[in-house]
């Protein structure tokens, strides 16, 4: 039988060879040919790893634009509110947030020059801690978090500090501000001998107490755990102290270096006076232009043509009060800033017929100084109802004042300074000499004793709203040397 067939009986295929084989000897050597599929689990894992690879790379630089986008986004934000500050401050409507980054300027390594103004070194603005210290509670709320928003935008080391220790002092500030619990009054009964053992000493020194404490309050010695822990947490405070000074000192003398370039013969003065104000006795009064840090410096009245606009409250007069006492009072109101709805006040009149007084010989004649407030807004009578909407709103008009003017150095402190008005040209109140259109002023005279001249202010002449309406209410008094005499115009009220 054939034995393919029976092969194909027994269910066994014969065996055939294949045409492309060769044919096999034993002095042949027989190679197979590789299956043209046999590389392909290979190569399509090495192509699975490179997509794999090359989706990770192109995830991660998306993931790194994102980045630098938010960065690039932040970096802006951060220049425009600088620009922002700069602009309030130099047309004096300054908040306390704008006073703070106004300072920093004079240390801010990333600060670019161009948005500078030549006129910038001459304005003069509060130290840190004076803004600090001057806020109420809603304006420290207020405040804590405008410079939080910094603090978070803020790249540079030594502007985060600046940011950082501000943050420390508005914690402490508004802790101060709060009623006194039993645990408050302990704390403040050891008020000062914290402040003899904390103050006198440098960021360094401060750092090695803090040192100190801590290993004391670890270790088995029996101590007063109250008083180390308050000791240590009041630092705290000191620490943030003391590295704001550290910053305001280089701010102070980069301020004067500027100055000096653009007024040779008044940053000479200056530093005259600072030298001065330090080596004077404690317990004799300071030269009249002398600065001490942190205080800021003030510079002499510049010509008119350089003031710029806005800042006229900047500038001192020859005969302008600078007793220390003024300046701490004024600082302190500078750094309250300015309302929405509120602009600076300086439109100082002459006062005619003004003799001079009988105190003079004994007494040298000084005006006072001041920080004043014109409250503006909106009027809404039928014809600006009918001509203009909250989108498109009429012009401001004037709605108060918010007189401050100091006086801390009186000689006869039971008599508190008064004002009178003085309407001109006959004019008597309630007649009106004003063309069609527009309203009457007059002037408003503050009048105190020696050794004080008398100061005047020309305002719109409306019937004033003695009604005590929260802080836009009407308010006159005198107190720690402040004659304040806030009032708003009466509202007029239209029927639809």
């Amino acid at each position: 039988m054939d034995p393919g067939r029976r092969a194909m009986i027994s269910g066994r295929k014969s065996p055939r060879r294949d045409i492309t084989s060769p044919r096999r000897d034993a002095n042949t050597r027989v190679t197979k040919r590789p299956r043209p599929n046999q590389a392909k689990p290979t190569n399509a894992i090495a192509s699975a790893s490179a997509s794999v690879s090359t989706a990770r790379q192109t995830y991660l630089s998306q993931d790194e634009q994102s980045l630098r986008f938010v960065a690039d986004e932040d970096k802006f934000v951060l220049k425009q509110s600088k620009k922002k500050a700069d602009i309030r401050v130099r047309e004096g409507r300054a908040k306390p947030i704008d006073l703070l980054a106004f300072n920093l300027r004079y240390v801010d390594s990333d600060r670019d020059v161009f948005d500078d103004v030549d006129t910038d070194v001459q304005i003069d603005v509060p130290a840190p801690t004076t803004v600090i210290e001057a806020l109420s509670e809603s304006n420290a709320s207020e405040l804590d978090a405008e410079i939080t928003s910094y603090h978070t935008l803020e790249t540079n080391a030594r502007n985060r500090e600046y940011w950082t220790a501000l943050r420390t002092l508005l914690a402490d500030h508004r802790m101060k501000l709060k009623p006194m619990g039993p645990e408050a009054r302990a704390v403040s009964s050891v008020t000062s001998d914290v402040d003899r053992i904390l103050g006198p000493k440098n960021i360094e020194q401060l750092e090695k107490l803090e040192g100190q404490i801590q290993a004391k309050l670890h270790s088995d010695e029996v101590v007063d755990t109250d008083y180390w822990e308050q000791l240590l947490k009041s630092l705290q405070v000191y620490k943030a102290k003391a590295r704001l000074k550290k910053i305001y000192d280089t701010i102070v003398d980069n301020r004067l270096k500027l100055l000096a370039e653009a007024d040779p013969a008044e940053a000479t003065r200056i530093a005259d006076s600072n030298s001065t104000a330090q080596a004077t006795p404690k317990d004799q009064p300071a030269a009249p232009a002398a600065i001490s840090r942190p205080k800021p410096i003030i510079p002499s009245a510049p010509a008119a043509s350089s003031i710029p606009p806005g800042t006229a409250r900047f500038a001192s007069s020859a005969n302008e009060d600078f007793s220390q006492a003024t300046k701490a009072l004024y600082e302190r109101e500078v750094a309250r800033g300015v309302d929405e709805d509120e602009e600076i006040f300086t439109a100082e009149e002459s006062v005619s017929g003004m003799t001079k007084p009988q105190w003079a010989d004994k007494y040298r004649p000084r005006k006072p100084r001041y920080f004043n407030r014109v409250q503006m807004g909106y009027e809404w009578n039928k014809y600006n109802q009918t001509h203009y909407d909250h989108d498109n709103p009429p012009p401001k008009v004037v709605q108060g004042y918010k007189f401050n003017i100091f006086y801390p150095d009186l000689i006869d402190k039971t008599k508190a300074p008064t004002f009178k008005i003085i309407r001109e040209h006959g004019r008597r109140k309630g007649e009106s000499l004003a063309p069609a259109g527009e309203e009457d002023t007059c002037l408003i005279r503050f009048i105190a004793g020696p050794p004080y001249e008398d100061i005047a202010f020309r305002i719109v002449d409306r019937e004033w709203d003695y009604s005590a309406k929260k802080d836009r209410g009407f308010k006159s008094s005198f107190d720690k040397g402040i004659l304040q005499l806030h009032f708003q115009f009466k509202k007029i009220y239209y029927r639809k």
